[in-house]
């Protein structure tokens, strides 16, 4: 057993293209650890004597670039899923290596974590602004999920695949969620009246609904299926985990606080 583990090990990465930042997760750790040490322990500290920094404008140009690359991904995430049909939905098993299309799935992996990486700047403007109460547990776990799932499913498995799903519907609930961003960052004064906030909400749950049925459905009607199974339980129990997370916050932030004002 230690041989095959040992063997397998000198394999790693999977990949034989190694991108910058996803040859190994160190890369990732290393940022992930910066991002808490900076949210939770430096940036409050820093802030701790000054008064909240006034960078609306960083935030609409922020939320504007976040709304063009996650559209850009959802574009290319359209033509090569449903267009050119580069996966059977029934089992989306990873390209060949010598498959024409490899150099795609490495793109559209590499784009997603790089944009994944930018969305932890979201948290550091609430620090700056020492809106604490926006840097919450689900926050925090989600850009934590995201950031380090990219690097260890690549490193470990390669790039594509059935998570290519995940990273196609995560960036069109991200062209909405920042378009909201952006709207509410141009006109402050309406930001309370714009009812598309808990809608955004229901998208977000909804995403992890349509991967976990994913998930479920890829092991019960194709059991042959080359995804390993312990990607398919990784994805079962990250959106399970995420589905609970986004329903007590829905549950919370609309349906408990309507039932107070009544």
């Amino acid at each position: 057993m230690n041989s095959t583990l040992l063997d397998y090990l000198r394999k790693l990465p999977a990949d034989p293209v190694r991108l910058p930042m996803l040859g190994t997760p160190l890369p990732a750790i290393g940022i992930v650890v910066a991002y808490l040490l900076l949210i939770f322990k430096v940036g409050p500290n820093f802030m701790r004597t000054r008064k909240p920094y006034n960078i609306r404008n960083a935030m609409l140009i922020y939320n504007f670039c976040q709304v063009l690359m996650n559209l850009g991904i959802f574009i290319m995430g359209t033509y090569y899923l449903f267009i050119k049909k580069l996966y059977h939905f029934s089992c989306m098993d990873m390209l060949p290596w010598d498959h024409p299309d490899k150099s795609v799935d490495r793109m559209f992996t590499y784009v997603y974590f790089i944009n994944k990486l930018i969305d932890l700047i979201d948290t550091i403007f609430f620090v700056l602004r020492k809106s604490a109460k926006q840097i919450t547990v689900l926050h925090v776990y989600h850009h934590v999920f995201m950031v380090m799932g990219v690097p260890l499913t690549y490193y470990f498995y390669g790039p594509g695949g059935q998570y290519n799903l995940m990273g196609y519907l995560n960036s069109f609930v991200h062209v909405v969620m920042y378009s909201y961003y952006f709207a509410s960052a141009w006109y402050p004064n309406v930001k309370s009246t714009m009812w598309c906030k808990e809608y955004i909400t229901k998208l977000q749950f909804l995403q992890f609904v349509i991967l976990f049925a994913q998930s479920l459905l890829t092991l019960w009607l194709s059991p042959g299926c080359g995804v390993p199974k312990v990607l398919q339980y990784v994805q079962l129990g990250g959106s399970v985990s995420m589905m609970v997370m986004f329903g007590n916050f829905y549950y919370q932030t609309y349906v408990k606080a309507k039932s107070k004002q009544q």
